[in-house]
Order: structure tokens, then C-alpha cells, then sequence
């Protein structure tokens, strides 16, 4: 509680330009100010299942995630199809 501000500051000079390195292409941040649900919600497109099964399992991914675990809680990811074309995480 109260790293807002330390979160907003990773998500912009760090986790959206890593996941762009990773070749996740982000393409929403959507912040919820009232109500329930998630408070921060990212989307990103892969072009195929198979490149996001590889980036999911590379040391990339593996340390942005281990420092984006020290920001938030209650964390969760899940990877649908967007219309056959990409799939988003």
C-alpha cells in the first residue's frame, strides 16, 4: 500500500519496454479507481501461441516477473485467443 507511484514508475520505464524486448507488444493499461476486479489491468499481443509459450519460459520473463511480483499481490495472468490472429496475455 502506497507504492503507487513506485508501481506506475516500473510499469512505465521498465515492464512495458522489456515485454516489448520480450516480443509481447503491449496494447492496454486499464486502472480501475472504484468498484471490484483488478486495480491494474495490462493486455499485450504475441503473434502466436508457440512465441508466447517461449517468452512465458525465458529468463526474461522470469526476472521481470520476480520484480513485478514485488509490487503487486494477488497477481494473476491468463493467455487468450484474439480472433485467431495473436494471442494476448
Amino acid at each position: 500500500m502506497g507504492r503507487e507511484q513506485d508501481f506506475s514508475e516500473f510499469v512505465v520505464r521498465e515492464f512495458a519496454p522489456r515485454l516489448m524486448q520480450l516480443g509481447i507488444e503491449p496494447s492496454e493499461v486499464l486502472y480501475t479507481m472504484y468498484g471490484e476486479g483488478p486495480q491494474m489491468l495490462t493486455l499485450g499481443a504475441v503473434e502466436s501461441k508457440e512465441k508466447l509459450q517461449e517468452i512465458l519460459q525465458s529468463a526474461g520473463w522470469k526476472k521481470l516477473h520476480e520484480k513485478l511480483l514485488t509490487y503487486v499481490t494477488n497477481y494473476s495472468q491468463k493467455a487468450v485467443s484474439d480472433n485467431g490472429r495473436n494471442f494476448q496475455l
